[in-house]
């Protein structure tokens, strides 16, 4: 069985997109529906932008998205038996799956990385990828250190990404160097996403997510909250509307998605990550990139 799976934020690259864009007729109308959409062209960025350029969050999660989506439907073997997305990923699987309309998906995504931008702006937060510990001892030195820290990305077996408030992030860090993380080490991110730090932004995501349309995908989708499949469009929505400050559960989605019979990941959207993250989890699956 065929499972599609969508990258997260931070997997984005200069030339993102361009050969689709230059050679699919139907892609180069997609992204220029973006273009306007926006209200900016994305595609200038994407295409010929610097890192730094395409650092911003404005451009950052639309651009990932578009990439992603538009690759979805421009496949023509494109038939997902389940998809799934890392944090970021999971509204373009929503798209790909049929769950929500091109458009809409757009416009979540883009009010997604505004609201989340202005909630890191409230106060100094990170992240920090801790590799070597089990996940148990990771939740109990977050909930035992002074702040706001948390288990925020559970992506394979031995590697979780803890979020919060810049101090409390840093002390638990040293803490779990001292319980034995072959590593600790401090992310060039934004915010701390994932985290309760993220709750200004998912209230005021709320409101949209609330006021859009949601239908019955046409596979099941392995939401990051609970790592299980859905295809209820009200569990859909309620999952999302949780999703930016509950943990993602990448490992245990891709652990419930084999046990469902997935034998063939592929990763859509730029870089490798998430084929990389699916080969620690599952060795036993194959596993390959579209860009």
């Amino acid at each position: 069985m065929k499972a599609y799976v969508f990258p997260g934020q931070g997997a984005q690259f200069s030339g993102m997109g361009k050969d689709l864009y230059d050679n699919n007729l139907q892609a180069k109308e997609l992204f220029e529906k973006a273009n306007g959409i926006l209200g900016f062209r994305i595609t200038d960025t994407m295409f010929s932008g610097t890192a730094e350029e395409l650092k911003q969050t404005k451009v950052t999660q639309p651009a990932i998205f578009l990439h992603s989506v538009i690759l979805a439907r421009t496949l023509a073997d494109f038939k997902p038996d389940m998809v799934a997305g890392h944090s970021l990923g999971e509204f373009s699987a929503l798209v790909a799956s049929g769950a929500l309309k091109f458009e809409d998906g757009l416009k979540l995504v883009y009010h997604r990385a505004m609201a989340m931008q202005k909630a890191c702006d409230l106060k100094p937060s990170t992240m920090a990828a801790v590799l070597g510990l089990e996940d148990k001892i990771i939740e109990e030195v977050c909930s035992s250190t002074e702040g706001v820290v948390v288990a925020a990305n559970y992506n394979c077996k031995g590697q979780v990404v803890i979020s919060g408030e810049v101090e409390a992030v840093n002390k638990a860090c040293a803490t779990l160097k001292e319980a034995g993380a072959r590593r600790a080490l401090v992310l060039a991110v934004g915010g701390a996403f994932h985290s309760p730090l993220m709750d200004p932004a998912r209230v005021e995501l709320a409101k949209a997510i609330e006021e859009t349309e949601f239908s019955r995908p046409v596979c099941p989708v392995y939401q990051n909250v609970d790592a299980k499949p859905h295809t209820d469009p009200a569990e859909i929505k309620k999952n999302l509307l949780i999703q930016l400050t509950a943990p993602v559960r990448w490992r245990q989605s891709v652990e419930n998605m084999v046990a469902d019979g997935a034998d063939e990941f592929i990763e859509l959207g730029p870089g490798a990550v998430l084929q990389g993250l699916v080969k620690k989890i599952a060795p036993e699956v194959k596993t390959e990139g579209r860009q």
